[in-house]
């Protein structure tokens, strides 16, 4: 497998050698509780991620507070309908004093914890936590200076594109990648909650992958795990996904977040995803070898005395495959048998008279 985009995650190897990355993603599950917060992450260690992902922002450093006009959600279609942005914010996001014990309990629980900055204090107050690695939502990928700001830090950038152009894209990686960053990666996302398979478009990933030459992986707000395994197939190395212990206790995430035995199906039938793409091979393999036997070959099919002629009546195709490859039935019918041969005897060379 190709491994010349080899990424290195606070220990963990993200690339096509690789299994895919696991992140999950705990935005505002949490619900406001450290406690909870705490079994987010038992969870996610649990059932088999490979990092927990924060948010790190505050209402005031999102929007201002306004319930009125573009700051009130008045589509009725939304999950957050009828709460002012600042509201949803203040609701969602993870206060900052708690970001230091959760990283300590990744830590212990072996995950890899890091999280989207979503303005230059963040970024500020991210590196005095000393976090392996930066992740730019789909809505921030429009926000040069932050980028460059997360860029100049010279950690591993995950940046999910929802709803972005292809010459947005561009001018992201363009200024993450001149400002310093020399290991990106590249989320297929779309930005609705939940989002629908149909408009997932993972045909994305590998072009991607080739136009911008840098890792792929998919940040999905599809139910279940379809989406992700497909994405698998076609080379997505990072798989996020929002998680939560239960939706049913509520929360700004939960409707569409996965829950711990999703989670641990997510983790298996992605791992089986990515091994069964494994190489180029024709012929057989491994444990297949055993089945050739099961292939058809020319037998004896009637008792036949030596000098006897091969006829349709006395020499068959059929199973097991311990005689000569029928592909030589024809060359064989009219030749004579070389010595006495009882019915079930496979058929050899040295069974043929020479002429």
């Amino acid at each position: 497998m190709n491994r010349d985009r080899e990424i290195n995650i606070g220990g963990v190897k993200i690339g096509l050698g690789n299994l895919p990355f696991i992140i999950a993603e705990m935005s505002g599950n949490h619900n406001q509780s450290l406690d909870r917060a705490i079994q987010i992450v038992d969870a996610a260690a649990k059932n088999g991620a490979n990092a927990i992902k924060l948010q790190t922002y505050t209402a005031d450093t999102l929007t201002i507070d306004c319930r009125e006009n573009e700051f009130f959600i008045g589509d009725k279609s939304s999950l957050w309908y009828g709460k002012s942005l600042y509201e949803l914010y203040q609701e969602a996001y993870t206060p900052w004093e708690w970001h230091k014990p959760i990283m300590e309990h990744c830590r212990k629980r072996g995950l890899i914890c890091f999280s989207s900055p979503f303005d230059f204090t963040a970024v500020d107050f991210l590196e005095k936590l000393d976090v392996p690695a930066y992740k730019i939502a789909s809505p921030e990928l429009v926000d040069i200076p932050l980028i460059k700001k997360v860029g100049k830090t010279g950690k591993p950038v995950i940046m999910s594109t929802g709803m972005a152009t292809e010459n947005e894209i561009m001018e992201a990686v363009e200024a993450v990648c001149s400002a310093g960053c020399k290991n990106l990666i590249l989320l297929k996302c779309t930005t609705s909650y939940p989002a629908s398979p149909e408009q997932s478009n993972l045909k994305t990933l590998p072009d991607l992958r080739e136009k911008f030459k840098v890792e792929t992986g998919i940040s999905d707000h599809t139910m279940g795990t379809a989406v992700a395994i497909a994405a698998v197939a076609l080379g997505a190395m990072v798989i996020e996904k929002h998680f939560t212990l239960k939706r049913s206790d509520g929360g700004p995430d939960s409707a569409f977040s996965m829950e711990p035995q999703e989670l641990k199906t997510l983790v298996q039938d992605t791992k089986s995803a990515w091994l069964a793409i494994g190489k180029v091979h024709y012929g057989p393999a491994g444990d297949e070898k055993k089945s050739l036997i099961g292939r058809r070959s020319l037998y004896v099919v009637k008792d036949m005395k030596k000098g006897e002629v091969f006829t349709p009546e006395n020499i068959r195709s059929i199973r097991p495959s311990l005689g000569l490859p029928p592909k030589h039935y024809e060359e064989i019918l009219g030749k004579k048998i070389a010595k006495d041969a009882k019915k079930g005897t496979a058929l050899t060379w040295n069974l043929i008279q020479k002429t």
